[in-house]
């Protein structure tokens, strides 16, 4: 394929996205982390009793399992659905202590490294070859992402406009992109951060599909239109920049930052449970090994406070915050922290069975909704509940596909569906926010 346009003023407008076109024709994923899960396997395991649930977490404990589901082994009680990512070497030592313990399980991915090779398999490799330009329909790495940014503030200046809000640990920049028609100074708005869990790739994807569908759709469909002279967009595709740069180079299941610790060898912090509402109380853990370490204070980590810093700024324009998670099928708004019913309960629980209703029209995927607290688990310090807290109405988490199966591993091919679906949901929302809420 050549790069350069033969009419003249083409090329300019052409070559970014030709550039990006190629680097997405390199093979990623580092060659598949050097073969590092061969062998491994993914479990689900369903405690029937109480004494079943902590034999579990004191043999998860003993063997280092990755825990993927709940979050945290202090979620596992009776009749909780836990997924473990289990190593080669732990593998045999766990199924006979299931076994012997007559605990049912499921083997989900029976050998992850295939599980990871089948999904960038050559037929990938192809369908990122057939489309011209940018390809929304495969996982895009952190530089890729951030070239498609630029060149979407150089040709849609109209409706884009990008800026930085921070750097990350490591010196990344920050990027948000700002989408909405500029008609008036002060407008409401509405953030939206993806991949704030490194792991979970679909999440960034969903950012990208969403401005892609907003530019697209722009001038056909009168909603779109309406939201986007109405509201501004704050959008961040990838919130934890360091963590998902290091998902496709060393660890394609790592979750949190990346940020040091000066008394112990592991790293980084949970970049959900960092923000100061009851920081570090239940479901968040102080050890810093832990998937859900909390940091050592509040705000600890550069992203966290550069979006806090950015929301409390702009608080009395934002009417809703909207983060992306996965995996679980579930709509979330407040309280995480807490089983308290929210001062607003009518209102955002209307927009979230609106929402729901909205998604699963699509194509029939059924997502739950409710509370937190009460529809996943109890979980402090995280940006949900900070932004609820911080006087914007309308919070709410979205845990996209799916509830297992692939887990982190989502198909590329999921992507469009899973995006479609969504989109569905977040525009239902942002319509709801248009409204006076009855």
């Amino acid at each position: 394929m050549k790069c350069l346009g033969k009419r003249r003023g083409r090329t300019a407008a052409f070559l970014p996205l030709c550039w990006l076109f190629l680097k997405t024709l390199q093979p990623g994923h580092s060659h598949l982390y050097n073969n590092r899960y061969a062998g491994d396997k993914v479990i689900r395991l369903i405690p029937k009793t109480e004494e079943e649930a902590y034999a579990l977490k004191k043999i998860s404990q003993q063997l280092k399992v990755d825990l993927w589901h709940p979050s945290s082994i202090s979620h596992v009680s009776e009749g909780t659905v836990t997924d473990v990512h289990i190593p080669q070497n732990g593998s045999r030592a766990l199924l006979a202590f299931l076994r012997e313990a007559n605990i049912q399980y499921k083997v989900l991915i029976e050998d992850l490294q295939k599980a990871l090779e089948r999904g960038s398999s050559l037929q990938t490799q192809r369908n990122r070859r057939s489309l011209p330009g940018y390809n929304y329909e495969v996982y895009h790495s952190l530089e890729e992402i951030q070239n498609w940014m630029h060149h979407l503030n150089k040709t849609h200046s109209g409706l884009i406009h990008m800026f930085s809000i921070g750097r990350s640990y490591e010196g990344r920049t920050l990027f948000i992109l700002k989408l909405g028609r500029r008609s008036r100074p002060y407008k409401r708005a509405v953030w939206i951060d993806c991949g704030i869990h490194a792991r979970e790739w679909i999440s960034p994807a969903f950012c990208q599909w969403f401005v892609k569908e907003a530019l697209l759709t722009y001038r056909s469909d009168p909603a779109m239109r309406k939201i986007l002279n109405h509201l501004y967009f704050y959008i961040m595709p990838v919130f934890n920049v360091d963590g998902y740069h290091f998902s496709w180079t060393n660890d394609r299941f790592w979750r949190k930052t990346r940020s040091r610790n000066s008394r112990f060898r592991c790293r980084g912090v949970d970049a959900n449970r960092n923000w100061k509402v009851k920081w570090c109380d239940e479901g968040a853990s102080v050890h810093p090994c832990d998937d859900t370490y909390c940091g050592p204070f509040p705000e600890s980590e550069p992203e966290v406070k550069a979006v806090a810093n950015f929301l409390r700024k702009h608080r009395k324009h934002i009417g809703a915050y909207l983060s992306f998670h996965a995996y679980a099928q579930m709509l979330l708004y407040p309280y995480s922290y807490k089983y308290a019913t929210i001062p607003n309960f009518s209102c955002v629980e209307s927009a979230a069975y609106k929402a729901v209703n909205a998604l699963q029209s699509a194509y029939g995927v059924r997502y739950r909704y409710g509370p937190a607290s009460r529809t996943l688990y109890v979980s402090s310090g995280n940006s949900m509940d900070w932004a609820y807290k911080n006087g914007i109405p309308y919070a709410f988490a979205f845990e996209l596909r799916d509830t297992g199966h692939f887990g982190f591993l989502l198909p590329e091919m999921l992507i469009k569906p899973t995006c479609t679906e969504t989109m569905l949901a977040v525009k239902n929302i942002t319509m709801h926010l248009l409204k006076k809420c009855p």
